[in-house]
């Protein structure tokens, strides 16, 4: 009944979905005609009108270039990575890659040598910002969680009650007080003059969230690796450490990779939320493009239908990319 009930809503409303989206929708940015198709057409117009401060935000007009290389670059940067995934000798390389291109990314993105005007991360905005954001966020939190997980599983009792108060604590609050704590709060402990930039503060607070999370991720998946396994490992004369970083831990993150990678899809999406502490990601830049234009704020919808596009490609594309590495894995390649 149930698969009869969706066909029956899907045979009544994708047809006036694609009538709306497709057939009867203005692409070109023409306001009067917008107006004329509200009601039975969607207006696309707003976005090739808009699609430059909603992509990069409040960058600098004549400097949008500098983001959309750094775009381009991290967007080549994972899909290398995925190329690189389960080859020998790629673990090593890759880590240093994304350190290089992050750190050339943010480079080009704040200028300030070699001719290249300054830009404050204020003015950082869009896709970049969001991208950015993930992927540092990602990339702090991922060794962080190891060590949280490794310290709540194996670590000496002090440890291990400090790794489980801190895993139960942030995973109990949401991220969006932990966010208003890192850009109002930390502030208020620092001596006066020293104050941090908001980005730096708000990346971490994302990292330190993410990374509880990930902590348990981490340690479902070396709960599912055999005793037998450490027990081996150990008869052959290995170290405590050498167990964990040769046997354990790449078994564990392999069978915990599905749980990974659902909490890299959250930490992109997550991102979005850093808008109420005014970082303008993609989100944020849809609302500054049409908050301040009442010619084109009533399509909004629009707007946001083609973030939310961006948004279900980055995910697709994350998921699509961690079940093609998890196949790779179990090939034995």
């Amino acid at each position: 009944m149930a698969t009869l009930a969706i066909l029956a809503l899907l045979a009544w409303g994708l047809p006036r979905l694609l009538d709306w989206a497709l057939w009867q929708a203005v692409w070109a940015p023409d306001v009067d005609a917008c107006q004329a198709a509200r009601g039975h057409g969607a207006c696309w117009g707003v976005v090739a009108e808009k699609h430059r401060l909603i992509l990069f935000g409040r960058y600098p007009f004549k400097e949008q270039w500098r983001p959309a290389a750094a775009l381009a670059l991290w967007i080549a940067l994972g899909a290398w990575s995925l190329a690189r995934a389960g080859r020998p000798g790629g673990g090593r390389v890759l880590p240093w890659a994304w350190i290089a291109g992050l750190l050339g990314g943010v480079l080009l993105l704040r200028g300030g040598f070699a001719g290249l005007p300054f830009v404050p991360t204020e003015q950082w905005g869009g896709l970049p910002l969001t991208l950015l954001l993930a992927l540092v966020a990602i990339g702090l939190a991922f060794p962080l969680a190891i060590a949280l997980a490794l310290a709540r599983r194996s670590g000496p009792p002090l440890l291990r009650g400090l790794s489980t108060l801190y895993i139960e604590l942030i995973r109990g609050v949401p991220l969006v007080s932990v966010l208003f704590m890192a850009s109002f709060i930390f502030p208020l402990l620092l001596p006066p003059g020293s104050n941090p930039d908001v980005l730096l503060r708000v990346l971490a607070g994302l990292a330190l969230f993410a990374a509880a999370y990930l902590a348990e991720a981490v340690r479902a998946g070396l709960q599912a690796v055999p005793l037998a396994q450490a027990q081996a490992a150990r008869s052959l004369g290995l170290t405590a450490w050498q167990v964990q970083r040769l046997v354990l831990l790449p078994q564990a993150l392999r069978a915990a990779l599905p749980a990974l990678l659902n909490s890299f899809i959250s930490t992109f999406k997550d991102s979005s939320l850093v808008t109420i502490v005014s970082l303008y990601e993609l989100t944020g830049a849809l609302g500054l493009a049409l908050s301040g234009d009442p010619v084109w704020r009533p399509f909004k919808v629009e707007g946001y239908l083609f973030i939310t596009a961006i948004y279900f490609i980055g995910c697709a594309a994350m998921s699509a990319g961690g079940r093609w590495a998890e196949a790779r894995w179990r090939r034995g390649n």
